[in-house]
């Protein structure tokens, strides 16, 4: 399902991918509270009819097909004039040991969390250009502190982050702003998710069998910190959108300033030696 949108006279216009649940659905609620005519990406026929039921437009979207980035894109650009804003929040994290990604489940999460928000953002240039809109990536702290159990996850916010700053640089001189979120512990169901997909994935022969407990303990870590509200990180975007100088880093979420303080100031050496510590991640006989 994909209603083609019909554009107001100077309402602006969001799109955010990643709408099925969590992040998404606030940043939905919280635009459309602003004023916003909200595009709302999902890939899942249920979900898209979730979406028109709160009143937001639909986008049948699926970030890792490039064609079908094409073909969402095409249409918005019959339809519209420009965007304002593009959000860039459909991810994932896989966790688990890094020896035991195979190269496609591996490749499958630099796909969604890195190569996705580069396409779909040249795909919308033209129209974010016609506004001079702005642009903002869903990083992670996990970017940039790495832990155990969760190596992929962590490489691929940090690349996020990497080509968000160029980014960034680029695309001033098109009078396109680019924010980079940086979130601890938000409540979503990212920690569920990513839990059953590791347990449909852990092979019985994995050497890293006994650890399992803590690689759970990993999953659901954000939240076992009292995880910020969603809706809470969504305004504090729409409110940074309205900024006449509009930030470069957007800091949320419970936790997120520690784990900075963390991967700044604290030896490499220390850093790992606590992070074993804290997994049980000792030598065993």
């Amino acid at each position: 399902m994909s209603t083609a949108p019909t554009e107001p006279s100077r309402q602006p216009t969001v799109l955010i991918t990643g709408c099925s649940s969590g992040i998404g659905q606030a940043l939905c609620r919280a635009f459309d509270a602003a004023g916003y005519r909200v595009l709302a990406g999902a890939r899942r026929e249920e979900d898209l009819t979730r979406l028109a039921a709160s009143g937001w437009t639909p986008i049948r979207l699926d970030v890792n097909d490039d064609s079908a980035i094409d073909a969402a894109v095409d249409s918005l650009r019959t339809q519209l004039t420009g965007l304002d804003v593009l959000i860039n929040n459909a991810g994932y994290g896989a966790m688990g040991p890094v020896l035991d990604f195979e190269r496609d489940r591996l490749r499958a999460q630099f796909e969604t969390n890195v190569l996705a928000p580069v396409a779909l953002t040249r795909a919308c240039l033209p129209l974010l250009s016609a506004r001079q809109g702005c642009v903002i990536n869903i990083g992670s702290v996990a970017g940039l502190l790495t832990s155990p159990f969760a190596g992929a996850y962590c490489a691929s916010k940090a690349a996020l982050h990497r080509l968000t700053e160029a980014m960034r640089m680029e695309l001033d001189p098109l009078g396109i702003d680019v924010i980079l979120v940086r979130p601890g512990a938000v409540a979503s169901s990212f920690g569920q998710r990513a839990l059953s997909e590791f347990h449909a994935r852990l092979q019985p022969d994995s050497p890293w069998q006994p650890w399992q407990e803590a690689i759970d303990r990993r999953a659901i870590s954000s939240e076992r910190l009292k995880p910020t509200p969603a809706d809470r990180l969504a305004r504090q975007l729409v409110a940074a959108v309205a900024r006449r100088r509009r930030p470069r880093l957007i800091r949320a979420g419970q936790g997120g300033v520690a784990v900075a303080l963390a991967a700044r100031w604290l030896p490499g050496a220390l850093r790992e030696r606590l992070l074993i510590r804290y997994f049980g991640l000792h030598k065993r006989n």
